[in-house]
């Protein structure tokens, strides 16, 4: 059977499509629009703007399924309208005008699923699991491939570019200001982390894709390498937040690694920055498996 998947982000709102066949899947399409729904919470409330604009994605979703013949249809979301103060009037007035019904994910079981799905490919037992989302950021530590700790931090590269860079790219007090603030919920969220150095730290979501297109870029690697000296990320940061308008070479880069992410890129880079220091990571590989494929591991498929 086909099966499709909405994920209504803080930072984008995509749809995949898969074929179901026992208990494995294959992804046959994906889309996704930029919506920024992040950018809609004022003083924590969603507004209407937002709530319209969602529903609009999502009602071009279930037009364009529906028109296909796809059936089966599963919704959720994450951080911006789960942790907004009306959350459960926003979801119940998407719901309202688009006809989809749409689960609210909590912090937990998004860690949970961003772990079954980053992991289920990955070689190493142990590690760190880190999921930098527009609204949130998830962390999972694993032992023997069992989880040991999960954390949620209340923000992600697109909040943190809301509350804190006024420019495209932040300046150097601005990337200053949101390594307190990232500092401060890592002691308050967190507490006392135990040093990851000798395990596999594990990065998703679009920060680090990113954030893996332009480290290649910018250190002459092939396509096909994910993996990432997190001492670098300090590099790159200095290197673009100079104070100085951007040489032709580097304002390239950008539009090549990450064109529809270069608002969020930056303030995501000081996040995992940041966190790579306080966990004591050296490395960090990216994966393009997550939420959704956890999702459909853990909630269709085990079904």
């Amino acid at each position: 059977m086909l099966l499709a998947m909405i994920d209504v982000g803080s930072n984008t709102i995509r749809m995949a499509v898969y074929k179901i066949h026992d208990d494995h899947a294959v992804q046959v399409m994906k889309r996704k629009h930029t919506v920024g729904l992040s950018a809609y919470v004022k003083e924590g409330v969603m507004q209407e703007e937002g709530i319209r604009r969602a529903s609009e994605v999502v009602s071009e979703y279930r037009d364009f399924l529906a028109g296909m013949g796809v059936q089966n249809v599963v919704a959720f979301t994450t951080a911006a309208l789960r942790n907004a103060k009306n959350s459960a009037e926003a979801v119940a007035k998407i719901e309202e005008k688009t006809g989809v019904k749409i689960r609210v994910i909590s912090g937990e079981e998004e860690a949970a699923f961003d772990f079954v799905g980053a992991t289920h490919d990955l070689a190493a037992d142990d590690g760190v699991l880190i999921d930098i989302g527009g609204g949130s950021t998830e962390i999972v530590m694993y032992r023997a491939r069992r989880v040991v700790r999960k954390m949620s931090l209340p923000f992600g590269s697109l909040s943190l570019k809301v509350a804190y860079v006024r420019g495209l790219l932040p300046t150097q007090e601005e990337v200053e200001a949101i390594r307190k603030e990232v500092a401060k919920a890592i002691e308050i969220v967190c507490c006392k982390l135990p040093l990851m150095r000798n395990v596999v730290a594990c990065g998703i979501g679009g920060t680090f894709k990113g954030a893996s297109a332009l480290y290649r870029l910018m250190y002459g690697l092939e396509e096909k390498e994910t993996r990432m000296k997190t001492r670098r990320f300090g590099d790159i940061l200095k290197h673009y937040v100079s104070g100085k308008p951007l040489a032709e070479e580097d304002a390239e880069r950008l539009m090549l690694a990450a064109p529809d992410r270069i608002h969020t890129l930056f303030s995501g880079l000081i996040l995992a920055d940041t966190l790579m220091q306080k966990l004591g990571c050296r490395e960090i590989v990216y994966s393009d498996s997550g939420v959704r494929e956890g999702y459909l591991y853990s909630e269709i498929l085990r079904a």
